[in-house]
Order: C-alpha cells, then sequence, then structure tokens
C-alpha cells in the first residue's frame, strides 16, 4: 500500500466532482477518465481491482460507466460513497440537458437554433455509425457471433421485434450454448488494457485486501436494497394509482422503470429501444428530435444515456394536463432521470457483496458476449433508422406477412443533409476527428448552410 493518507469523504467527493464535470465522450473515454484519475494519479485501486468492477458492471443492465463509479465510490466509503460518486457523476449532465431541453423547447423552431441542430444531426449519425463498428469488431468474434447480430438486426428493423425480447433471447442463447460447451460460447467478453499506466494492487491506497465492509453480509445489501427499490419504484405505482395508466407521467415512470431493467449494451442500445417506443408507440417526439437529444447528451458531461431525460421533459412538455408546458416539461425530465437512475444504486449495492462469486463464472459471461453481439444489431438498427429520417424528408413503412419495414421515398432526399453527413462520416473514419469536434463543426456547418439559404 502506498505510503500517504486515505481520503476522506470530503476529499473524495471533490474528485468525484471532477470526473463528473469532465465526463464527456461517451462511456469508452468516461471509463478512461476515472482510470486515469482513480489509478494513475489518485492511486486509489489497483489495474486488477479497477477491471474487476468494470466486468460486473458490463454484467448489469444500465450506464456502466455511472455504475462503475456508484462501485469504486461504495468500495473507498461505503454506501455514502457510492451514492455521492453516483450523484455527482450524473448531476453535471441533469443541470446541462434540462437547460438545454428549455432552450429547445422554448426556441427550437427558430431559424438559427434549428440549423444548429440540422448540423448536429449530421454528425450524431457518423458517431452512431462508429459506434456500430468499433463494438462490432469487438464483439463479432465468430460467426456465431454475427449470426447473432444478424438476427437481432432484422427482428427489430424488419419486424419490429422487442428490445427487451431481443435481450433475453440472445442471453438466452449464449447461456446454454456455453452450458452445451459449444465453442463459440466458451471465451467470454471482457475487457482488455484500459488506461496507459498499469498499476498493481499492491501500490494502491486499497491494497490487495478487500476492506471489512465489503465482506458479504446478506443483512446489509438485503436492507439497503429494499430502501433503493421503494424509491425506484414507490413513485411508479404512485402515479399509476393516482393518474391512471393513460397519464403521461405514469406512462413515463412505467417506461423508463421497465427500461432500466432491460438496457443491456451502453448508451445506443438503449437508444434503440426509446426510438422504438417513445416516438413509434407513445408518440412523445418525432424522429429527428431523438437525434437533436443525442446531440445535446454527446457534448455535455454524464452519461449519453441522459438523453432519456430530453425525451421524458418532451412527452410531458406536450402533454402536461393542466400545468404550464415547461412546468411539466420539468417534471417529467426528473421523473425521467430518477427511474433511470435510481435502479443503478440498487445493482451496485445489492450485487457488490457477492461480486467474488460471479467473477470467474463462464456461463454468466457467455450470456453477456451474446447479448453484446446481439446490441451490435440493435445499434446498426437505430444507424440506418436515424440516417432514413436525417437524408429523406419522407419515409413510407411496407407492411404485409409481418414484415414492418421503413423505406425512403427517394425523391424527398435532402441534398445539403445528405452531403453533412457525408462529411461526418469522413471526419470521423478518414480523419479520426473527435466527437466534440465533429459535433461543432457539424453544428457551424448546419449554422453557415442556413445564413447561406441553402438549409
Amino acid at each position: 500500500m502506498q505510503d500517504r493518507a486515505y481520503p476522506t469523504l470530503a476529499e473524495a467527493t471533490r474528485i468525484w466532482a471532477r470526473i463528473g464535470l469532465l465526463s464527456f465522450g461517451g462511456p469508452a473515454g468516461q471509463i478512461a477518465l476515472m482510470h486515469r484519475i482513480l489509478v494513475e494519479e489518485q492511486r486509489w485501486l489497483g489495474e486488477k481491482r479497477f477491471l474487476h468492477a468494470l466486468n460486473y458492471c458490463m454484467l448489469l443492465p444500465g450506464p456502466e460507466a455511472m455504475q462503475l463509479a456508484v462501485y469504486i465510490g461504495w468500495l473507498m466509503h461505503r454506501t455514502l460513497g457510492g451514492i455521492i460518486a453516483g450523484a455527482l457523476f450524473v448531476l453535471p449532465g441533469v443541470v446541462a440537458i434540462m437547460a438545454l431541453s428549455w432552450v429547445y423547447a422554448l426556441y427550437g423552431n427558430v431559424g438559427p437554433i434549428e440549423a444548429l441542430f440540422f448540423g448536429l444531426k449530421a454528425a450524431v449519425l457518423a458517431i452512431v455509425v462508429q459506434a456500430v463498428i468499433r463494438i462490432g469488431s469487438r464483439a463479432l468474434k465468430n460467426n456465431a457471433m454475427i449470426a447473432i447480430a444478424a438476427a437481432s438486426f432484422i427482428a427489430i428493423f424488419g419486424f419490429a421485434v422487442p428490445f427487451p425480447l431481443i435481450i433475453l433471447a440472445a442471453g438466452l442463447i449464449g447461456y446454454f450454448g456455453a452450458r452445451a460447451g459449444v465453442p463459440a460460447f466458451q471465451n467470454g467478453g471482457g475487457h482488455g488494457k484500459v488506461g496507459t499506466v498499469q498499476v498493481d494492487d499492491s501500490d494502491t491506497l486499497l491494497g490487495e485486501e478487500s476492506p471489512d465492509h465489503t465482506q458479504v453480509n446478506r443483512g446489509w445489501a438485503f436492507r439497503i436494497s429494499a430502501v433503493f427499490l421503494v424509491l425506484w419504484l414507490a413513485p411508479v405505482a404512485l402515479l399509476f394509482a393516482v393518474f391512471g395508466p393513460a397519464n403521461v407521467f405514469a406512462q413515463i415512470a412505467g417506461f423508463f422503470s421497465v427500461m432500466a431493467v432491460v438496457t443491456f449494451g451502453g448508451a445506443y442500445a438503449v437508444l434503440a429501444y426509446v426510438a422504438q417506443e417513445a416516438v413509434q408507440n407513445f408518440g412523445w417526439l418525432a424522429p429527428g428530435e431523438m437525434l437533436d437529444g443525442l446531440g445535446m447528451a454527446e457534448t455535455t458531461p454524464g452519461p449519453l444515456i441522459m438523453v432519456t431525460q430530453f425525451v421524458g421533459f418532451m412527452g410531458a412538455f406536450r402533454d402536461g394536463g393542466g400545468l404550464s408546458p415547461l412546468v411539466a416539461g420539468t417534471l417529467g425530465g426528473l421523473l425521467t432521470t430518477w427511474m433511470t437512475f435510481t435502479p443503478c444504486f440498487l445493482w451496485i449495492f445489492l450485487g457488490a457483496p457477492f461480486i467474488e462469486r460471479l467473477r470467474d463464472n463462464k456461463v454468466l459471461s457467455a450470456a453477456l458476449t451474446a447479448i453484446t453481439a446481439a446490441v451490435v444489431g440493435v445499434i446498426l438498427n437505430l444507424a440506418v433508422w436515424f440516417g432514413l429520417h436525417v437524408v429523406f424528408e419522407e419515409v413510407q413503412t411496407i407492411a404485409s406477412f409481418g414484415l414492418d419495414l421503413d423505406v425512403p421515398v427517394w425523391s424527398s432526399i435532402n441534398l445539403a443533409a445528405a452531403a453533412l453527413v457525408l462529411a461526418a462520416l469522413v471526419a470521423v473514419f478518414r480523419f479520426k476527428l473527435g466527437p466534440v469536434t465533429v459535433l461543432a463543426g457539424c453544428a457551424i456547418a448546419g449554422l453557415t448552410l442556413h445564413f447561406a439559404g441553402m438549409a
């Protein structure tokens, strides 16, 4: 163990606030940021322990980077440390997305603002395509994984199969494939090196031994889990009981509670599910507005899944009953955030004391690998779906024999949007520019096209 003082909770709070404010770039960038600050700079924990925590978080639904923060906060300073770490990781994004949602709702139809988001849509589409390729290159290691990804894409894009069913089917395939000894499912997924500096656990504040509070304590785990279970589900039950299932706040609470249980695979997979339900079934917002929300999340700190706050905001803004639209939207956005992130604390606090039992479970690892492969197909669906609604102004649906296929109306192609998408793809893949740079460039291009009278 290093010869320096263990951080107080106040000192740790300052570190977590710093991480929350700097957490741009999606889960990969956020995990790398935490590794740099917590492992390389602060030496709170070592490489092996960091990866062990990360692999556990990958088994859970929800944003793995935020859950990793909760886990390490709990590891360092018990339950309160976990709550502070998770809250500070999310808080900057809550504030930023809420402010942008207000601007969008009030001024979204103003020419320059509309042009700004016109440019952001192109950048977001390129970033989603990059995510498909990046995740696919890691996950599709054999023909079985490729087949799962292809079947996932066909199921959701061609037949509108719900995202939870796809994830469940993929997990079962991986589970039983591993149980049956199928070679394609024998090597589970995971993470390699995360940072540039490798730190041994013995050279850290935590050392190699687990703190006393991390030992299995069934009573503590179940008590704290019961508290967060009530905090999560009590508002759902109350809203349904008081306002009924047709009320927008009850719908938001119910939908995002389900989402919190089934959203394996990261933010882009979540967006595919949200787009399928919030746009097509609930009608809370239009396809292009989903892209606008993702553009907000890409350019602000915090988890990308924070885009769901914008979805809840817009849904309640347009159907808030007797409330002022802005008040309703604010409540809807905050309700969405509560339903999205409260379960993350539950998963960590319930599972953390038992984590050692899951470390080398090959069957669970195979199920996770199959789910990740299915997520590739889901994200590909998201990219195609977004592309149709960015590049074309009209899309028609072909429905027959169970097929529910969206196809473009070719005469409605938006040449300015197509050119901007092509430029964004070149910037991402040819020049390897980062997401913030691409987003800023496309936003400026959108404004330029607007003032030139071309968009």
